[in-house]
């Protein structure tokens, strides 16, 4: 993605959107092909030439943020190494314990190459070699080994898409709309928000569609950098759903909030090298490792329901099941404060459903706030989770 000082974006009236390029256009494709060139060309290099070879390119252009741009999306394809063969922090061990031996080193260059000599032969390797490893580490002197070499439109859409996914950095909030579909296209939508671990509120119904709302980086403060990435980063997932429309009130940097719209049939935004996402919920996955290790009458089972609940919906993470046809559905909160928590509690009182095990993580609290007053169908954790920590609540 962009960092915020790449993020090029116009406003007018209380409507923002990103500054697209034409992937279309002919000088666009030219530079995306000359960018993608010489990057490829430097396989093998270090950092510091590659980073030289483009700086050059950039000169004194015109273009020079969307240039910027570029190259920050392909250098995200790189990956750069330290050389295996001698491990630079072993060399400069060494040099050190060698030279303390025969101080003062700097006042003889024939002392200075001595050492170098004797530290070469006990590492087993040339004095040349030595040397060009002694700072490898560093971040210049790195060598690009591999490279996602992508094609010219390629890259072009992407920096479109990164350019949407910057201004979600100062999202307050976001608004999905959903056209009424089938149950698999609504879960599909809930296992990218909830994949992402985003605060969410859900209204409305699966005959007549959805309204979702989506908490943004601005309204959790201290949290805001991390969960402002996690709102950028659902853009791509959200594209690959359907039957959507969206609008995103952003912070202005000059005050007040602007908003950035589009729908599930815009365009100029593409998602083709992304796939959906699967949850990293590592408390989900511990609980998983955990039941099964466990004797119980009750089975676990990832869920694929959406449940309504009258003016809002559940998509529960996981169904737990008993012999006698009992049900009991558990979902694992990604972000979250007390006062959401709250508020989803309201909604299974107003539609008096009453079979749910609600888990959260004091890591994902997005609030100073502590919560009070739980239920015990709410399971405070930090970073474990287990089934004896279900069934307790279960009995």
């Amino acid at each position: 993605m962009l960092t915020s000082d790449l993020a090029i974006n116009k406003q007018r009236g209380q409507k923002i959107e990103p500054q697209y390029i034409a992937p279309q256009d002919a000088n666009y494709r030219q530079v995306a092909g000359d960018l993608i060139a010489i990057v490829a060309q430097h396989t093998g290099c270090r950092r510091e030439e590659l980073d030289a070879a483009l700086a050059a390119y950039i000169g004194t252009g015109t273009d020079y943020r969307i240039l910027r741009g570029l190259i920050k999306l392909l250098t995200d394809r790189c990956r750069f190494e330290v050389s295996r063969d001698l491990d630079p922090a072993e060399i400069r061990r060494a040099l050190f314990f060698k030279a303390k031996a025969h101080h003062p080193v700097s006042a003889s260059e024939n002392l200075r190459q001595q050492v170098i000599a004797e530290v070469a032969t006990d590492l087993q390797c040339a004095p040349l070699e030595l040397i060009a490893n002694l700072y490898a580490d560093l971040p210049d002197n790195q060598r690009l080994i591999d490279f996602a070499e992508p094609a010219a439109d390629e890259l072009l859409n992407e920096y479109n898409l990164a350019q949407a996914q910057a201004l979600l950095y100062r999202s307050v909030e976001m608004r999905l709309w959903t056209e009424a579909q089938e149950a698999a296209s609504y879960r599909q939508l809930f296992d990218a928000i909830k994949a992402y671990r985003l605060v969410h509120q859900i209204s409305g119904s699966a005959a007549s569609g959805y309204e979702i709302r989506l908490t943004g980086p601005v309204a959790l403060f201290h949290r805001s950098q991390k969960y402002g990435i996690q709102m950028a980063v659902f853009l791509p997932a959200l594209l690959l759903c359907k039957g959507w429309r969206m609008r995103a009130e952003i912070e202005s940097k000059f005050g007040g909030s602007v908003f950035y719209e589009i729908t599930a049939t815009a365009t100029r935004l593409q998602s083709n090298r992304f796939a959906m996402p699967r949850s990293d919920n590592l408390l989900a996955e511990k609980l998983q490792a955990s039941w099964a290790k466990t004797a119980s009458d009750w089975s676990l089972a990832e869920s694929r329901e959406v449940i309504d609940l009258g003016e809002s919906a559940f998509a529960p993470d996981f169904v737990l099941r008993r012999a006698d046809g009992r049900q009991v559905f558990l979902e694992v909160l990604g972000f979250w404060t007390p006062k959401y928590l709250a508020e989803r509690l309201q909604e299974f009182a107003r539609a008096r459903f009453e079979d749910f095990i609600l888990v959260v993580s004091e890591d994902w609290r997005g609030s100073r706030e502590n919560p009070v007053n739980l239920p015990a169908k709410v399971i405070v954790c930090k970073t474990s989770l287990t089934a004896k920590d279900i069934l307790s609540v279960l009995s």
